[in-house]
């Protein structure tokens, strides 16, 4: 399970910084965040 999410973790932060490349800043903010936030080296939602 905690694969899954450093994956999905991975996948959001990626997208937030394209996100902010495209121009989209607060969308890419808020992604980062999410991402940082569900992955198992930060706060975990699913825990």
């Amino acid at each position: 399970m905690s694969f899954l999410l450093w994956i999905l973790a991975v996948v959001l932060v990626v997208a937030g910084i394209v996100s902010i490349v495209r121009g989209q800043l607060l969308w890419g903010i808020v992604l980062i965040i999410v991402g940082l936030l569900v992955g198992p080296g930060g706060v975990s939602i699913f825990t």
